[in-house]
């Protein structure tokens, strides 16, 4: 079996810890970018590079912008009064092609797992709490999937919030246990945003 030149092996290694992307896709990606003509590969290394340098975070909710706060933050048109908890940036994206909410976005970065080590202290839980300090937000929706972390980080959300009085709900039917955000359709979402239920902060 004749093994692959190094420089090709290691962008093959390099594709393939990319999320989603197996041994045999990143190796026909590999294989492909090689293969093409020289113009498309720099093409596409100077864009990877020019959004990596240009794309931020959002002070404000955590999302993925250009400048901060984002186009979601300081579009006036939004509800203020509602506020969708998920919990890393790219949900924001699936939750907006949904079309079902016109509210804002918070981002957790994350959901509590003891068993690797994440705790309330390494989510941006606090950040949260200090949004809703200055009373203007009246519901918090937890979208986060539904596997046992995402229940126990609302679970624990929902205690966390109900002393400072806001209404905390959940999405609710239509995402799969033990799925994230990012493997539902977009009426799944839409779906899921209007069914949502009231989180039982006992």
């Amino acid at each position: 079996m004749t093994s692959l030149p190094e420089p090709l092996a290691v962008l093959v290694a390099e594709l393939n810890r990319l999320p989603g992307i197996g041994p045999r896709s990143a190796e026909r990606l590999a294989l492909h970018l090689i293969q093409a003509d020289s113009a498309v590969a720099r093409r596409l290394a100077t864009v990877l590079i020019t959004s990596r340098d240009t794309i931020i975070e959002c002070e404000q909710c955590g999302g993925l912008a250009e400048k901060s706060p984002c186009s979601v933050c300081a579009n006036p048109a939004r509800d203020e009064r509602t506020v969708c908890v998920v919990e890393r940036a790219v949900d924001i994206l699936n939750v907006e092609k949904s079309g079902a909410f016109r509210g804002h976005y918070h981002v957790l970065g994350g959901k509590i797992s003891p068993i690797n080590g994440i705790g309330p202290e390494e989510l941006r839980v606090a950040q949260l709490e200090q949004r809703l300090a200055n009373g203007t937000i009246e519901e918090v929706i937890i979208a986060l999937g539904t596997d046992v972390e995402g229940d126990a980080t609302g679970h624990y959300l929902a205690k966390r919030l109900a002393k400072l009085g806001v209404k905390v709900t959940r999405i609710a039917h239509g995402l799969p246990a033990g799925s994230g955000l990012e493997f539902a359709d977009e009426l799944t979402l839409s779906h899921a945003l209007e069914g949502r239920r009231e989180l039982d902060a006992k």
